[in-house]
């Protein structure tokens, strides 16, 4: 990584300054942009007074079908979230759930010397640790990955976005990479492992690498209102810090799949749902109170956190993702401020697969070859911590386990 994180205030100070400089009225500018997000974050409050949805669903039916109509297309990338119901049957998702559980238990996960189902790679939230379960090859797992329904849904959520220009292709919408993640199985009752709101793929990046700085131009030149989140112009080029807290993948849209019935209150998702927020966060350290070398508290190797000091105007738009079903899946862009609830007040288990959309590209592409060597052996994905639980669990997914589009997913075979 080439930014300057051995004098990391002096490095902030210059950007700093250097961006302050081509904004040509940086007060007006940031003005318009607060005064925006104020009308957005009271129109979310308003919605759910009158108990209308802020974030949309579609039937993965219709979606398959290509019935989804261009305004709800537009409310997805006006809110850069939006579950698809129904991506595999209520009865598969279930008989997952049962399967992983019947994995861990075998395997005896629950004996490891420290607590697996603490992660430490969340713990400088504020909010403390999710029950996160370091697991990433179990069969359920691999098969929703590789399923053609899961491959669907992505591509579609994938054409949302700008994938070409001029002539040149940013990433292959059609293609997926497997980003393998964890689960989460949080019981009920539990009220001390929530997330507090914050945002992956890079933190400081998100000012200082060039290819950021590219991907934020307009927002950076003022012009803030040209500014597309879903234009993937730059996006495969960035450069993470690398840290266990920090995805070195390009994802159009980080995602989860339901293995059990949740909502409001079950100690579950919860998402900023404006995607134009990003402006307003970076634009705010440019603000006159923030000290020169202070990005707001964006720290390296962190995720990008929302700090009630210097953003305190968008905490009231943070909503509930509405109650979803097993097999149902969330999904949310990757510049969408998410948490995850203090409180787990329901009655049932609150699991999920953490399954993102990561299109073909040259970055993903390097990604896949760290990531089969991991697969091959049972050990941690590459930019998880280095905890490797699975390499003697019994019953973990081998090729044998792969169907031709997940061996072409996981960089095993060719397109």
């Amino acid at each position: 990584m080439s930014l300057g994180v051995r004098d990391l205030a002096a490095t902030i100070r210059a950007t700093k300054q250097r961006l302050k400089a081509q904004i040509a009225d940086r007060r007006k500018v940031f003005a318009e942009v607060e005064e925006d997000m104020r009308r957005e974050v009271e129109g979310i409050r308003d919605a759910r007074a009158q108990g209308l949805p802020v974030i949309p669903s579609v039937d993965y039916a219709k979606l398959r079908s290509g019935g989804v109509p261009e305004e709800v297309r537009q409310e997805i990338r006006r809110r850069g979230a939006v579950v698809v119901r129904g991506v595999f049957s209520s009865a598969e998702a279930m008989a997952w759930n049962s399967a992983i559980g019947e994995y861990l238990a075998r395997n005896r996960y629950y004996e490891q010397p420290a607590d697996p189902s603490l992660d430490n790679d969340f713990s400088k939230l504020e909010s403390g640790r999710p029950q996160i379960f370091g697991i990433y090859w179990s069969k359920p797992q691999m098969e929703a990955r590789q399923g053609v329904p899961m491959a669907e849904t992505k591509a579609f959520l994938n054409h949302l976005w700008r994938f070409e220009h001029a002539g040149k292709k940013h990433f292959d919408p059609d293609r997926e990479c497997t980003y393998a993640d964890r689960i989460r199985r949080r019981e009920p009752g539990d009220a001390s492992l929530g997330l507090s709101p914050h945002m992956d793929a890079g933190s400081v990046e998100r000012w200082l690498d060039p290819a950021y700085a590219e991907v934020y131009r307009e927002v950076f030149a003022g012009n803030w209102r040209a500014y597309d989140p879903f234009d993937g112009a730059f996006r495969t080029e960035t450069e993470e810090i690398p840290s266990p807290a920090v995805c070195s993948a390009f994802r159009t849209f980080q995602g989860w799949t339901a293995l059990t019935r949740q909502g409001p209150g079950d100690g579950t998702l919860q998402l900023l749902p404006i995607a134009r927020a990003i402006a307003y966060l970076l634009l705010r350290p440019l603000a006159k109170d923030v000290p020169d070398d202070d990005l707001c508290g964006a720290k390296p190797g962190r995720a990008l956190s929302l700090v009630e000091q210097w953003h305190a105007l968008l905490k009231p738009a943070i909503t509930p993702i509405p109650v979803v079903e097993p097999g149902d899946t969330v999904w949310w862009h990757s510049d969408i401020i998410h948490a995850v609830e203090d409180h787990h007040k329901g009655s049932g288990y609150s699991n999920v697969i953490y399954i993102g959309a990561a299109p073909y590209c040259a970055k993903n592409a390097a990604y896949l070859e760290r990531q089969k060597a991991a697969f091959l052996a049972g050990e941690s994905a590459p930019d998880f911590s280095a905890e490797n639980f699975e390499v003697d669990f019994g019953g973990r997914a081998t090729v044998s386990d792969l169907s031709e589009l997940g061996k072409r997913q996981m960089g095993l075979a060719a397109w």
